[in-house]
């Protein structure tokens, strides 16, 4: 089948199907191994060795945010631009995008490599933790320029109706992931910075097989003479914006909330935090795997003019996105010990009981994160770059900040607070834009 029936033909559920359920299990995939990740080097290599891997797992995110800024923000227009029935410019959009994220990823990599020791320092670490928090962020870097135009490429595959491709992309990956860091780990006895290259060989070896039917020509977008203009570089810049803020100023966040646990709970706090991470680390590829994989075919729809099937696949998605919150919700409600205990070497007494409230409190943030989540994402998704900015920047920086100065006298408790907290004061301001589209929406169908 090819794009067009796909997206503009394919009734709406059979279509949420085919798109979201494929790069939802494809997501599962690569979240399933970051769990993996965090537990081999957790059980392998110790407390310190998973505390410097979240303090320096902030700054490979943002290695990737570039990307993200240029690569979702190229996908949208892309989609839009098909929908308008003008490849022509899809294909050099497509082209231009991709030799922009390969600068970027040499400029930002190398920044991060020669700075890395002075960023740790920075940050409060100490000795041995800033050295193998150095370890691991300079194997990124030095990976960066196939590394992070693989996001980017994927959803290119999407957007061309190769979703299965997607998928079984994603699972190829994240299965190299996981058997390269054990053989890395375990085998060899390599230190943290093997965690980082089991993961960098693989991401790498996959954009090489991504882009293959590209170089083919075999695809709907095609590699062209690339004609750069300024009108579209703001184009993919602005359509880009709210994911690169939501990384960004979500690592920006990570750092504080990392600097301020360090001084109050000392690397046991660190590791604590970063249990959450990984635990929504799993949860939130899975609802950005069903968003995303729909945004082609919302964008496509939108180019086409046709808002009613633009609404019904929205409608679809936000259901679906609020029912997989709400079961992982309970889940990590009601297992809390379980969950802490798979990052923990020989289950450590202290870490654990420090965990285990926490992780119960993090359970509630997913009772509302699905709203602001399906949000972002249709705005984007229909060039709605400032309101899905909006979003973005109070959800991962302008709510955690507040609420860290109002829960303050909490201490560590108020930091626990945190994130369930945000996630509510995300779904009342999105709700309220919402109803904003949702009025335009009526109003242009009429």
């Amino acid at each position: 089948m090819d794009y067009k029936t796909l997206y503009a033909k394919t009734p709406p559920t059979r279509l949420f199907f085919k798109a979201a359920v494929p790069g939802s299990i494809g997501m599962l995939a690569s979240s399933i191994y970051q769990l993996v990740d965090g537990m081999l080097v957790g059980q392998l290599l110790g407390n310190t060795a998973f505390a410097a891997l979240n303090l320096a797992m902030p700054f490979v995110i943002i290695n990737f945010a570039l990307a993200d800024l240029i690569g979702v923000g190229s996908s949208v227009s892309i989609s839009i631009r098909l929908g308008e029935k003008n490849e022509k410019e899809a294909s050099n959009l497509f082209t231009c995008a991709s030799l922009m994220i390969l600068g970027a990823a040499v400029l930002i990599g190398s920044v991060l490599f020669f700075a890395a020791p002075f960023l740790m320092r920075l940050m409060g670490a100490d000795a041995e933790l800033a050295a193998l928090a150095v370890q691991y962020l300079r194997v990124y870097a030095v990976f960066s320029p196939l590394t992070t135009i693989l996001f980017a490429v994927d959803n290119y595959l999407r957007i061309c109706g190769k979703i299965r491709t997607s998928m079984a992309l994603n699972i190829f990956m994240a299965g190299m992931c996981a058997l390269l860091e054990f053989l890395f780990l375990y085998v060899f006895r390599f230190g943290i910075w093997g965690a980082a290259l089991g993961t960098c060989i693989s991401m790498s070896l996959s954009t090489l097989i991504a882009f293959y039917p590209f170089f083919r020509g075999r695809l709907a977008l095609k590699f062209c003479r690339p004609r750069f203009s300024a009108r579209s570089i703001r184009k993919t810049l602005s359509c880009g914006c709210p994911v690169f803020l939501n990384n960004v100023a979500g690592r920006v966040a990570s750092i504080l909330m990392n600097t301020i646990l360090l001084r109050l709970g000392g690397d046991s706090a660190v590791s604590v935090y970063g249990i959450l991470m990984y635990v929504d680390g799993f949860i939130q590829p899975l609802l950005y795997g069903m968003c995303d994989s729909l945004q082609p075919a919302v964008g496509f729809n939108w180019g086409a003019r046709d808002y009613r099937r633009v609404t019904a696949i929205e409608k679809r998605c936000f259901t679906a996105s609020g029912i997989l919150s709400l079961v992982f919700s309970a889940v990590i409600f009601f297992f809390p010990a379980q969950i802490a205990g798979l990052f923990t070497q020989g289950g450590e007494a202290g870490l654990l009981e420090m965990a285990i409230p926490a992780v119960t409190l993090f359970s509630a943030t997913y009772v509302t994160r699905w709203i602001s989540f399906a949000s972002q994402s249709f705005m984007s998704a229909i060039e709605k770059p400032l309101l899905a900015s909006i979003i973005s920047v109070m959800t991962v920086l302008g709510f955690p900040v507040v609420l860290i100065l109002i829960f303050w006298p909490l201490g560590l408790t108020g930091l626990w607070l945190n994130l369930p907290g945000t996630a509510l004061l995300s779904a009342i301001l999105s709700v309220v834009i919402l109803f904003g589209i949702r009025k335009q929406l009526r109003g242009t169908e009429e």
